[in-house]
């Protein structure tokens, strides 16, 4: 039988490429995207990198009607729709929660009227907060937080009670959330509103959180996408890459056409459902250090980051992911190196055009006093 599948917000970054491996696997897949400006720019119109096979229909999660109208002869839904920025979330606050929060229980709402097969619903580590650590004694600290007068003196590693400074460790599934952000409360809201929802209409429902996404089909123009994007907008425009801190804070990147896979995983694999799964690489690099790998497939070595010796708030110091449920229970396994998906990036970067808005996001969290 070919299944029908429906993804919301599947026009854009991550979403499309979803389309792509669910279209080559067999699937038929429809999508449901308001083609966001911030996203895919002032003309909103159907992306030309969008797969041919996919049914577009145009129209907002928020809007019953629409989200109805999609939901026809649908047997399975990705719920990938949602404002992305940690940043961003802080200031445009009603917006983050009307699109992803409300967004989120209008498309539940119809499902409970209308059941499906499976839903998954996109999550992210941004709901962890800070990661894992470990003392002195390599007993496991959780629940780690900076103080602002420790930001203040520029001191970023996190310590313990007695001021010792604490060790990042892989995080898994079972940390307790901190929600430093506005995305990250909504995110979370998501997550357990699909979890909730699905188990009382006996929806099977898998969430994922992704870890630091990148690739090809990322918004280059959007200062507030993922931190690879950011650093390729401004070396493309011979702007030296802007790194709050001391550019040692710690994160996981994986690449897209990796969440794609561990996406389809979640729908095909039995006996998964009212669970999470971290979707990452697994491995862990220094901010600067992408910064300086994404110099060098640009050819932009002599352009150095600026270090701003700035805390940006909702911004954590070191979290990347422990795979291992993902791999044991999905089958899931990264199949695409950093430098792989570096060089694959770079050859697209080269026929692309970016609108560097960084110093205006900059500009507008420190006048907002979101910047310390």
């Amino acid at each position: 039988m070919n299944k029908k599948i429906l993804i919301t917000g599947g026009a854009g970054f991550i979403g499309s490429h979803l389309t792509d491996e669910l279209i080559e696997q067999g699937y038929s897949v429809r999508i449901l995207d308001n083609l966001s400006e911030q996203v895919h720019g002032k003309d909103c119109q159907r992306p030309d990198y969008l797969h041919p096979d996919a049914e577009l229909l145009i129209g907002d999660v928020r809007d019953p009607r629409k989200v109805k109208e999609a939901l026809k002869g649908i047997d399975a839904v990705y719920h990938y729709a949602a404002m992305v920025g940690v940043g961003q979330s802080m200031y445009e606050i009603k917006e983050y929660t009307d699109v992803n929060n409300l967004g989120t229980a209008v498309l539940l709402e119809a499902l409970s009227k209308n059941p499906v097969e499976k839903l998954i619903v996109a999550s992210s580590m941004s709901i962890y907060g800070e990661g894992l650590y470990k003392d002195a004694n390599g007993d496991i600290q959780a629940g780690c937080e900076r103080s602002l007068e420790q930001l203040k003196k520029g001191q970023w590693e996190v310590v313990d009670k007695s001021g010792q400074e604490l060790t990042p460790f892989p995080t898994p599934e079972t940390k307790t959330p901190c929600l430093s952000s506005v995305y990250a409360l909504s995110k979370y809201d998501q997550e357990r509103l699909g979890l909730l929802i699905g188990k009382a209409y006996n929806i099977p429902t898998v969430a994922l959180r992704f870890f630091n996404v990148y690739g090809t089909r990322q918004a280059l123009s959007n200062p507030y996408t993922g931190v690879l994007a950011i650093f390729a907008s401004r070396l493309l425009n011979n702007n030296s890459p802007l790194i709050f801190e001391d550019g040692y804070q710690m994160r996981d990147f994986v690449q897209v056409t990796d969440i794609a896979r561990a996406s389809r995983l979640a729908l095909e694999t039995p006996g998964v459902e009212d669970q999470v799964f971290n979707v990452g690489s697994g491995n862990a690099y220094t901010v600067v250090e992408i910064a300086e790998k994404m110099a060098k497939v640009l050819n932009k070595e002599y352009t150095q980051a600026e270090i701003t010796g700035k805390y940006r708030v909702g911004d954590i110091r070191h979290c990347f992911s422990d795979i291992t449920k993902a791999k044991e229970l999905l089958g899931y396994q990264p199949q695409v190196t950093l430098e792989e998906g570096l060089t694959e990036l770079a050859e697209w970067l080269e026929g692309q055009t970016a609108v560097d808005k960084v110093d205006t996001m900059s500009k507008e969290l420190a006048e907002r006093g979101l910047t310390v």
